[in-house]
């Protein structure tokens, strides 16, 4: 990262990095606030039942409008709490295929699924910001007030297909 690009980002965060503490009934209300005017969050997608492994049955039925059910390297979304942060929960992808399905003799009546280890399924990640939910002392020297940090984390946001890395 260039001096001007962590110079710009570290001003983005002056006005999250609050040393200013909030009882717990005004944490939420100023950490929607802060996430909802600075950074706007992702929708949540929808979460379906969908069991662990690699679905090659889907790809024998009529294709599915959702992308994660429609890709090569198929997902599914589970819930990921964190009470110490907001968001506290958010859905995160989970690749449900260690190699990518491939669709051999496609213009036979029954053509032939099957997970290929030719190619890997790797997730997508995107970094988004949380707010961390920190104790600070209060004039008695207890910890009944909060404040909140900003924090990056990588959120796998979906999956794909990748060739197979080679060492050379």
């Amino acid at each position: 990262m260039e001096p001007k690009q962590i110079l710009l980002l570290l001003l983005s965060l002056v006005p999250l990095c609050t040393s200013k503490c909030f009882n717990e009934d005004e944490l939420e209300e100023v950490a929607n606030k802060k996430l909802g005017t600075l950074h706007k969050q992702p929708a949540e997608p929808r979460v379906p039942n969908i069991s662990a492994g690699c679905p090659v049955g889907l790809y024998r039925r009529l294709p599915s409008v959702s992308l994660e059910d429609r890709s090569l390297s198929p997902w599914r979304y589970v819930h990921v709490t964190k009470e110490d942060q907001f968001p506290s929960t958010y859905v995160e992808a989970q690749c449900l295929c260690y190699g990518c399905i491939q669709i051999r003799d496609r213009h036979h009546s029954s053509p032939t699924v099957v997970e290929t280890h030719d190619y890997n399924s790797v997730p997508i990640q995107q970094t988004r910001m949380f707010l961390r939910r920190e104790p600070c002392l209060d004039e008695q020297g207890t910890r009944t007030k909060y404040r909140l940090t900003p924090v990056y984390e990588k959120v796998v946001v979906g999956c794909t297909c990748a060739r197979v890395k080679t060492s050379s």
